[in-house]
């Protein structure tokens, strides 16, 4: 016999997947269907904090209308039992971050990678949508190549107009400190070149398996992203060729301005350079790394 205790609304509890800082993630079906679904569910400690719900509600409100193939689909934010709950596409992949621990097993999937993730920004940002936490944790990539972009808890509408002149980010610093855009980092008003910055970091790690900057303290890696020079992607990986390495700081320039105008513009310079100098070959052995949260299940 089936517990009520495992059972969210109609959704049955299959399997816990994994539990992450403010959530768990579950495997779940419906009693009268065989599809299944992921269902992102806060953790009990947080279950009552008005701010990590809120996060939950913006994350429905922008992915409810987000329709694209490399794009996460959720369908559904509920409360049962003061469980608040998103349900969401399954597709049960390890992220970017994780392969990276493994770089040899992707390198040849990167340029998959690449196009699939600019592709899935660039619907985002034509439907609107800014993302503000565009890293390599936010991109489920499976063993072929397949990309979906998650998480949107913080992702903003696009300002236009006067709306746009006269509104500023706020001064609280709002994503992940490793990828955030100079103008992001200062609390502007932001449009889709912010994200184009942080997937410009994001490309640096998928070539050299490292972050672009880092710091022994938050304020020291923030003023790197401010004012030190973008590294450059070939010394750190001799296969990556000249213009790519051109473009990658091209799309992490100081200033928006002096960025590609679009996810759009990018993804046209892309698909006219010349990645790797010798394409990398596929691994014999294209098992996942372990997921350190997977410890956290036991």
């Amino acid at each position: 016999m089936t517990r009520p205790r495992d059972f969210l609304g109609s959704y049955r509890l299959v399997r816990l997947i994994r539990v992450g800082h403010t959530c768990q993630v579950w495997e779940a079906a419906k009693t009268d269907e065989t599809t299944r679904y992921v269902l992102k569910v806060l953790r009990p400690d947080l279950r009552k904090n008005r701010e990590e719900i809120a996060w939950f509600k913006n994350e429905f409100e922008c992915g409810k209308s987000l329709k694209h193939k490399n794009i996460i689909k959720i369908f559904e934010f509920s409360v049962e039992s003061e469980v608040p709950y998103l349900v969401m596409e399954y597709f049960e992949h390890p992220n970017l971050k994780l392969w990276l621990r493994a770089p040899e097993k992707i390198a040849h999937l990167s340029l998959k990678i690449i196009e699939q993730g600019a592709e899935g920004l660039f619907a985002m940002h034509e439907q609107g949508w800014i993302h503000r936490d565009v890293k390599p944790d936010n991109f489920l990539v499976s063993n072929t190549g397949t990309v979906k972009l998650i998480d949107f808890a913080i992702s903003v509408r696009q300002k236009s107009g006067l709306a746009a002149m006269f509104s500023f980010g706020g001064n609280k610093i709002m994503g992940t400190r490793s990828y955030m855009s100079p103008e992001q980092i200062r609390g502007k008003n932001l449009d889709p070149r912010a994200d184009l910055y942080s997937f410009g970091c994001v490309l640096y790690e998928l070539m050299t398996g490292k972050p672009p900057f880092t710091g022994t303290t938050a304020d020291e890696l923030l003023n790197k992203h401010l004012s030190a020079p973008v590294p450059s992607a070939l010394v750190q990986n001799s296969n990556v060729t000249p213009e790519f390495t051109e473009l990658i700081r091209k799309m992490m320039a100081k200033k928006a301005e002096d960025r590609p105008a679009s996810m759009w513009e990018f993804l046209k310079a892309f698909r006219n350079v010349r990645v790797f100098k010798v394409l990398p070959k596929p691994p014999a052995d294209m098992t996942p790394p372990d997921d350190p949260m997977t410890e956290l299940l036991s």
